[in-house]
């Protein structure tokens, strides 16, 4: 809940007439006010006390966001080590109770692996072949939801592309707002995002529903990294073979890591379907890919005013 996707489907959930006790808990307090939803500052790490909030609960719905992106919020060993954790504790304990009916668990379009044409587009049908350390998390998490819920509680699957926004922390994001944004010169394939907000409005639906499946969560169209950096009025720089050695630790000097599902972003796009979301339930998005983008190179970076005192 505290992250800006759980923030968000948090203040969403508020205003949802069939929705009664919010409880959330995060390593970090929520980003913006919440005037009903109940919050624990709890590290991933702390299994008991996440137990404890659950069973206290005895959910009946649960929203499993805990899902850390490598070089997002956390870093790439915190990621790997918080979000089995999480995902394990929150789904066992939640299971264990009679009253749980839903699970809407965040996963991730990057579960689908390497797309070995610049045209596939996989839908949720599609064999899972992760080939990244997020995808392969990923894929964890959905087999934990699995092996936790069993019979008689569905589970949504929420496959999301990468959730771009201005205030989301995000490795993409944060590379496509350099001043120069690296590309592959041999393919700039193309790749679809999602924006925070379409996201969550997803996300509440699927609890709303108690949908029971998968469902790739896509903004409509897409954009290249070229096509990114320029509405952005960024420079794209082409790279090619051993050049991108230099460009990973380059850009994380900046601020801007390049983790492994990014760099294959960069090398072979990232598209899926999302059609199926909209068909079953009823979601059209409002924000299309080439808006996420305009989105977040129009957020400002911060500048100082020095004010002049006038005399007394």
């Amino acid at each position: 809940m505290g992250g800006e996707l759980g923030s968000l489907v948090a203040a969403m959930l508020e205003q949802e007439a069939w929705v009664g006790r919010i409880v959330g808990m995060d390593l970090d307090p929520p980003r913006r006010r919440l005037r009903r939803a109940e919050f624990h500052l709890v590290h991933p790490t702390d299994v008991q006390r996440i137990e404890r909030v659950v069973a206290d609960l005895k959910p009946q719905v649960v929203i499993h966001l805990a899902v850390y992106e490598p070089d997002a919020r956390a870093g790439a060993a915190e990621a790997a080590a918080w979000t089995p954790a999480v995902a394990t504790a929150v789904l066992q304990s939640a299971a264990t109770h009679r009253n749980l009916k839903s699970v809407v668990l965040r996963s991730g379009i990057e579960i689908y692996g390497r797309q070995p044409q610049a045209a596939s587009c996989p839908n949720e049908t599609a064999a899972l072949s992760p080939s990244s350390t997020f995808g392969r998390q990923l894929l964890e998490v959905e087999s934990i939801a699995a092996a936790a819920s069993g019979s008689g509680v569905s589970v949504a699957n929420m496959r999301l592309a990468p959730v771009i926004g201005p205030h989301v922390p995000s490795p993409l994001g944060r590379l496509l707002r350099l001043p120069t944004v690296p590309f592959n010169v041999l393919g700039n394939p193309s790749f679809s995002v999602i924006d925070d907000r379409d996201a969550a409005r997803s996300i509440v639906a699927a609890a709303a529903a108690q949908y029971d499946g998968t469902l790739n969560v896509v903004a409509d169209g897409s954009t290249s990294v070229c096509t990114a950096a320029r509405r952005g009025s960024k420079l794209p720089i082409p790279l090619v073979g051993p050049q991108w050695l230099m460009a990973r630790p380059v850009t994380r000097l900046l601020g801007a890591p390049i983790p492994d599902h990014v760099q294959e972003l960069l090398h072979h796009g990232r598209l899926a379907d999302g059609s199926l979301l909209h068909s079953e339930l009823s979601i059209a998005h409002r924000w299309s890919t080439a808006e996420v983008i305009k989105s977040l190179h129009s957020w400002e970076s911060v500048t100082y005013v020095r004010r002049e005192t006038a005399a007394a």
